[in-house]
Order: C-alpha cells, then structure tokens, then sequence
C-alpha cells in the first residue's frame, strides 16, 4: 500500500474508459470548510500526471479554473469530479463542498463512492459536522482513511492531531485509527518554524523525501530509529489486532518478526473492510515541484486499500411498480442500472448529469429509461419515461473528454438528459428499475420571494423549476394559506447561492420578502349577529336577512354549519346561500384578515321577500351576520405551533433548552440517543423558529440537527397578536 517502494509513478494522467470495476476506485473528499479539500485534489492531480503543474491541464487549459478565485467559490458549494489514471487504475475522485448548508452535495458524493477521505486540517482540528458525516459512514460500513493537512501552520502537531482523531473517530477502539507515515520536519526557517519535507514508512521503516519536489526513497538516520520503532510496534499490533488470521498475535506476542507483505496484506483488507482507519499526512506541492508531499502514499491507499465497486452491494432495487428485483453488483454485462447523482445546467449544452453506474454499461446515444421517486412535496415530479442520451465524457473541470462507454463502478457525465433530475434511476427501456433514494436532508429555513418585475414574472416558474431539478435538498412550496412562493434551503449560505442562480444562470431577478405564516382566527366564546342586506333602488330590490349564533369548538373541527331555523323564515332554497356567504367570510376572516377556524354557526331565524329574495342577498347576509358576531365578541388571533426535535451533544443540551424556551417554547421531554447526544423534544411557535436552522447551527457549533412538524394551531398571546393586528391594514 502506502509503504510499497517505488519514486515514479507508472502509466499515469487524465483518465479515460475503464474496462473492468476491479481497475476503478471512486472515492469522496470529506471535511470541513477550509481543511484544504481541493487543494489536495490539485495535489493528486499533479502527481498523477493529469496536470502538468499546479492547477494546468497539459494542454496550457485549468483544471476548472482553480487559479481562478470565482470559480473556487462556485466549487466550494457544489460536488465536483475529478478522474485520474494512477498505474493502470482510474481513480474517480470526489470534492464534496465542506459547508454545511450543502450537505446535499456531501450525501450525493458518498452514494457515488466507495470509501471516504476524511481531510482534516492540523490547524483546526475535527469539527461537529465531521464526526456526524464519519458516524453516517460508520452506520454503512463505508471504509475510511484520515489524511491531515495544512502541517505548514505553526501551529500544526501531527502527533496530537492524530490523537484527536483516534479520540474523535476510533470510539471503542482508538487503536484502530493509527498513522502509516510520520512527517520528518527539515530544517528550522528563520521564524522558528520546521517544514515538512518528508515522511517515515512505518512498515518498511525507509524515509520518503519530497524536499526536492519528487519523492526520493532513503535510508533513515540512526536517530529516528527509536521513533520509528515505538510508532511502528503500535501500528504492527493495530493491524494484527483486524487479521483475520487469529494466530498471528500469537506469533507475534512470542517474538516472530512478521512478513512485511502478510503486514501490508492485512492492512489493505482491513482497509476495505472498514475496521482499520489510517492517517497519513499531505502538503500541496512547492512552486516548480511535480509531487505535493504524501500524495505518491494517498493514491497507493487508495488503489491498494481501498474497495473496488465489485465489492459494494447494490442499493435496493425494484420495479417503478415496486415489485422487489435482485441484481448482481456491478456486472458489467448485467441490465443496466445507474443513477443520477448530481444535474447541472450548462448555457451551451444544456443539462448535464453525473451519474453512477452500477450495473451494465452505458453508451453514447442509447434511449434509457428515466424511473423517480419524484418527492412531490419539493417540487419534483414523478418520472417514467424514455429519454435518449447524448454524448459520454469524463469531466475534468469545464472541460469534458468524450467516453465510448461507462462501465458499471464507474462514473460520468450524461448529456441531454432533459427528464432526468437528481437521485432519478436510468434503466434499459424494455426492463426499467428504481433504485431506493438516498436520504435528502430536510430544509428547514424558508425564503420568501417574489419575481422583480414583470418580465422576471413570467420566466420565474421555469428557473425555479430547474433550480429544484439540480438540487433536491431545495424545496419549493407555494403556499395557499398565505400566497407565498417560499424556497425551502438547508441555510443561509444554500440560499445565497439559490438566488444567485437564479439572477445569473436563469436570468430570474427575484425580491425576497418577509415569510409568512398560516395564522388563523376564532371566536373565544358564544357570540350572535344579525346580518340584514336590503335595498330598493327601481326593479328587483335585494332582501335578505338571517340571524347566527356563532360559538367556539375543539382545535381541528374546521368550520361547522349548522341549520335549526323554524317555520321556514328562511326559504329552504336559501340556506346554502346562507352557509355559503358565512364560509366566504370566514375565508377572509372577521378581525385580522385571517382564516376563521373552529366555530360551529347556527342559522336560527331569519326573513324573506317572496320577489325581492336571491342566492347572492342571503350571502351577503350571511357574510354580514358574521362579521356582526365577531364585532361583538373576543377573537382569538391563532399561530401555527410546531413539534420540534433537536439532537443535540451533551454539552449544549443547557444551551438548547434556554434558546427554545426564549423562543415560547414548551420542552416536553428530553431523551438519551447514545453517542454521547441528547433528543431534545418541544413545542414551538412557527413564527419564533423561521431562522431557527441558522440559530441551532451557532449554538451547537454545527453539532446539532433537528426536524420540525406541524402540530396545532393554537392562541397566541394578547400582546403579540396586538402588534400583529395593528400591522394588518384591514384590521
């Protein structure tokens, strides 16, 4: 793996068809904002030979503009591949953004892979929301490695940073998070501080030195041989500990010198298996240099110790009916089952998608089937239908190079798919599958817009419509409640760059508003109202005239009407009339212009005229009558309140509960998850948590999540639906 001993790399480059799964790693980038990710996917490319310096294709073109500081932004929100030959493998990596608000991006990265690289930066240490991603891929079984950066800080110890992470990412077992390489500092620059400028194989005890820009194998010195014996005698005992041959501890507690390839062979299935997590140490290379310091070790874990996609079971799969289908993992000859992981929209070629093979084989210019799950409450249609694709290539930035086919465990971009959206299955068209969705994370901050003008308004449906088809963690909800166009993002950051494509990629020009929520109305107690239409002005007059009795009922009954009038004082033909005009005015609301809920009127008397009585008189005396009561009792201005449930670390549980009850809410009960996590449960007022996603995120230092659903409405307090009713225009 990562000790094997050779300075150049073989047939290497840009990466073109693979033939065979067992020849292709797809691997994903994980770690937070700033630990350096597409740095080291620079890096890597560099030394693989698929860039000829830093951030240069060899034919003078970027490597999507990474000299470019726009184009970095626009990488850091968004999954990004990058496909590398390195000795006659095709390495597909995946740069996952490290915000938090594209978690989206990050669950869609680790569908396409195999194995995670988790990139944490010696300077900052492991985040909250990395140790979540490590845990969601513990759950899966998803083998993992650590790689440690940014070792030029001052501040950077390699040695107590993988300390951290065997405390952060071993749980029981610490000693399965050990470190491969110890970095060898050269000497001390005229401020104090050492660069790293090599690195010591633990296994083949040789010294690996980047100082010229290539690495060169050398003997270590005399005085690292008791800081390589003591790190490598711990690392010998971690792999032997996941052998799957049980007397080998045995031999080696009884003084046998254990074989280095039994010792690498072990460790690459213990790798693969996901039960060993080594930490190895990278630096992106010097100006004019051709490696960056541990990437030559990166690509040998990779191709040695990581997965082929032959070993990965294929998601469940059914039949768009549902029925339930088996088939084999990645056969490259079995039917054809892919998925679409990523769509972005391109001005030239139109819609492009990344997709993940992993059964078949896909070709230029077939008609597949397009089979979704849809997720209609986001805005995303059901789909079941033919499409015919168009061209195949391996992207490399902004540019593409063109594939003759894709086989199944590998990866590539799909033109022309103009049905097909993200998370949708493409199938051979006589025999279509559905392949079971991965989780989308729920957005829970709302944004208000409205189109800028005129023009914005008619192109406004079309670029939202595209806008969710690239990005199902977006949900687009119009609100009949309160006629608001409301996109749903996972945070402020997602809707920043929601907007932003929008205006530039759409040509949308939208206003973000005030988000509104659903408040209601209802009477506190029994009321009566009288309501009287009569007018006389040449020919048929209007005459109609009812009496109500209005009293309050249980949350949910809705509006009940009921008839108890006597003797016929109002024709029975004008009844619904009646019914009619008191929902229509319910409807709008007797008070703040609010719906009107949960009363039950009774009709109980009434008049008529035999000529001058209609349909349209006895609504709006209906409607009058209502409003009459209304005048004449206590109305209750009702908010929409929320089930809220936070998970949330033990150590900002104190936090959490002070923040809801300062927002009205009730805690109702609090639980232990494991993990060192509680499961804080409350019940919140909608319009105290619309920017709750942001709030959360801050007081738990990106550690905690939470769901919302709706409960009841229920009153509001006097002096907040004062200030409501005096910004009400009709009120």
């Amino acid at each position: 793996m990562g000790d094997k001993a050779h300075a150049h790399p073989g047939a290497a480059g840009r990466a073109t068809a693979a033939d065979h799964p067992a020849s292709v790693r797809n691997v994903v980038l994980v770690g937070h904002s700033g630990s350096g990710k597409t740095t080291l996917v620079e890096a890597l490319a560099l030394t693989a030979g698929a860039v000829n310096r830093a951030g240069r294709v060899e034919d003078g073109g970027t490597v999507s503009d990474y000299d470019e500081i726009e184009h970095r932004q626009q990488r850091s929100v968004q999954l990004s591949l990058v496909p590398v030959d390195w000795e006659g493998y095709k390495i597909n990596i995946l740069d996952t953004p490290g915000y938090a608000d594209f978690v989206g991006e990050l669950r869609a990265g680790l569908r396409a892979a195999d194995a995670a690289l988790f990139v944490v930066s010696a300077s900052d240490g492991v985040d909250g929301s990395t140790r979540m991603v490590w845990e969601e891929c513990a759950a899966v079984g998803m083998p993992r490695a650590i790689v440690v950066t940014h070792l030029e800080s001052a501040r950077a110890d390699f040695e107590e940073m993988t300390r951290i992470c065997a405390e952060a990412f071993g749980g029981d077992d610490p000693d399965a998070v050990l470190p491969l390489y110890l970095p060898l500092r050269g000497p001390e620059a005229p401020d104090g501080h050492a660069p790293v400028t090599g690195l010591i194989g633990l296994l083949t005890q040789r010294l690996f030195d980047y100082a010229s820009g290539e690495r060169r194998e050398a003997e270590p010195g005399p005085e690292l041989r008791q800081l390589i014996e003591d790190a490598r005698n711990r690392l010998i005992e971690g792999i032997i500990a996941e052998s799957e041959d049980e007397t080998l501890m045995d031999r080696y507690l009884g003084g046998e010198e254990i074989d280095l390839k039994t010792l690498v062979q072990d460790l690459e299935r213990a790798v693969a298996r996901g039960t060993f997590f080594p930490v190895l140490a990278a630096a992106p290379a010097a100006e004019g240099a051709r490696q960056g310091l541990g990437t030559v070790e990166l690509l040998e874990l990779v191709t040695g110790g990581f997965p082929t996609p032959l070993e990965r079971p294929a998601p469940s799969v059914t039949t768009p009916d549902g029925t339930a289908r088996a088939v084999e993992a990645c056969d490259p000859d079995g039917p054809l089952l892919a998925e679409v992981v990523k769509t972005a929209s391109d001005p030239y070629v139109g819609r492009v998608s990344l997709v993940r093979v992993f059964s078949g084989t896909l070709r230029p210019d077939a008609t597949v089937h397009v089979s979704g799950h849809g997720l209609t409450d986001r805005g995303h249609e059901d789909h079941d239908v033919d499409e015919r694709i168009g061209t195949l290539s391996a992207p490399f930035g902004k540019q593409q190079r063109a594939l003759t086919h894709c086989i199944a465990g590998d990866l590539a971009s799909v033109a022309k798919l103009n049905r097909a959206e993200t998370g949708d299955t493409l199938s051979a068209k006589d025999d279509p599958l559905l392949m079971e969705p991965w989780r989308m994370p729920d957005p829970l901050l709302p944004l208000a817009i409205e189109a800028h003008s005129k023009a914005d308004e008619d192109k406004l449906s079309q670029g939202l419509g595209r806008l969710v088809a690239e990005d199902p963690t977006m949900r687009l909800e119009q609100n009949p409640a309160t006629h608001q166009v409301v996109l749903w993002c996972l945070g402020e950051a997602h809707a920043d760059v929601a907007l932003e494509r929008l205006r530039n990629r759409y040509g949308v020009q939208v206003d973000v508003v005030p988000h509104k929520v659903s408040l209601r109305e209802t009477f506190a107690g029994t009321s009566s109202g009288r309501g009287r239409h009569v007018k006389q002005s040449g020919g048929h007059g209007q005459f109609a005239i009812c009496e109500i009795e209005v009293e309050p009922l249980p949350n949910g009954s809705g509006i009940e009407f009921v008839d108890k009038v006597i003797g016929g004082a109002v024709p029975r033909q004008f009844i619904p009339s009646v019914e009619k005009g008191v929902r229509a005015q319910a409807a709008r609301g007797v008070a703040a212009g609010y719906p009107l809920i949960d009363v039950r009127v009774t009709l109980r008397d009434g008049k008529a005229h035999s000529v001058d009585s209609s349909d349209a008189a006895f609504q709006t005396a209906g409607a009058l009558a209502l409003r009459e009561a209304a005048a004449d009792a206590r109305i209750h201005l009702l908010e929409p309140v929320a089930e809220v449930s936070v998970l949330v670390g033990d150590d900002y549980v104190g936090a959490v509960m002070s923040d809801l009850s300062g927002r009205r809410g009730r805690v109702v009960g609090t639980e232990q998850a494991g993990g060192g996590r509680t499961l804080v449960r409350a019940e919140v007022p909608e319009i105290e948590i619309g920017r709750y996603a942001v709030d959360l995120r801050s007081i738990s230092h990106g550690t905690a999540r939470f769901d919302r659903h709706y409960a009841r409405h229920e009153p509001m307090p006097q002096q907040i639906a004062e200030r409501i009713r005096e910004r009400t225009p009709d009120s």
